[in-house]
């Protein structure tokens, strides 16, 4: 198989419960390099715990999970992020009393220790900081600035640029567009766009099929816990998409 058709993501008949709520049943699906997986279905389809199972929130009850090629056993979202696997949660983990560069490097400062002080090099975050926002098309007025007065795509945008930044192979976007507006999703979008150009992969949640149609290359649809699709985009049409959603159509 060509390294470039070599899965980076494998999941495999993954199943889950919760007591006598059955949550996710018999999964299966695989994410490709450079690749946007739209992540789609009603509310209660089990998006969100198929999400946390990849996150390493918590184990599947059954089935197993490759990354690269490798079984693996996510224990824990700390594991799942030393392989590269980051989520960026509607709640962003951004601090808005602190300017951009300090939230991108947060925990991660650039620095030297001399004997027990840690002197930090504000001068090159700054630096890398700047690159990091372009390489994603975000358009700041500084990266001194504070985080609130970052519109709600910009901050999202942002979360985006910084998991790249340290790391990440493939991105879990859990409603990345949630209550923003028109413009600020297009921002977002784009943003996603120049992730997947950059070469991450990235799965992008959601039940607004209006903001994953235009930037996903592939859909993954969810009923109650059961997988009912896997269609490439030039496969099908939106009207179509959201006809499966409504349960009227199996692919």
């Amino acid at each position: 198989m060509e390294a470039k058709k070599r899965p980076l993501l494998e999941i495999r008949n993954v199943s889950k419960s919760f007591k006598k709520i059955r949550a996710l049943k018999n999964v299966s699906f695989v994410v490709y390099k450079k690749e946007i997986i739209g992540l789609v279905g009603d509310n209660g389809a089990g998006k969100s715990t198929l999400i946390k199972i990849i996150a390493g929130v918590f184990p599947p009850d059954e089935g197993e999970i490759c990354f690269e090629g490798k079984k693996v056993q996510f224990s824990s979202s700390k594991k799942t992020r030393t392989l590269g696997i980051e989520t960026v949660y509607q709640d962003l983990a951004l601090f808005e009393n602190m300017n951009v560069w300090r939230n991108i490097f947060l925990g991660k400062e650039l620095g030297e220790c001399i004997g027990p002080i840690k002197f930090l090099d504000s001068r090159k975050m700054g630096k890398e900081s700047r690159t990091i926002v372009k390489k994603i098309g975000l358009t700041l007025p500084s990266i001194e600035a504070s985080i609130r007065t970052l519109s709600g795509g910009e901050r999202q945008s942002l979360a985006i640029g910084r998991c790249l930044h340290f790391g990440a192979k493939l991105l879990l976007l859990d409603e990345p567009t949630s209550a923003l507006s028109i413009k600020e999703t297009e921002k977002v979008l784009e943003s996603i766009k120049k992730a997947r150009d950059l070469g991450f992969s990235i799965i992008f949640i959601t039940h607004n099929l209006y903001h994953v149609y235009p930037v996903a290359d592939r859909f993954i649809v969810l009923s109650h816990g059961v997988k009912t699709g896997d269609v490439k985009k030039e496969k099908i049409i939106i009207e179509k998409l959201a006809e499966m959603i409504r349960g009227h159509t199996l692919v």
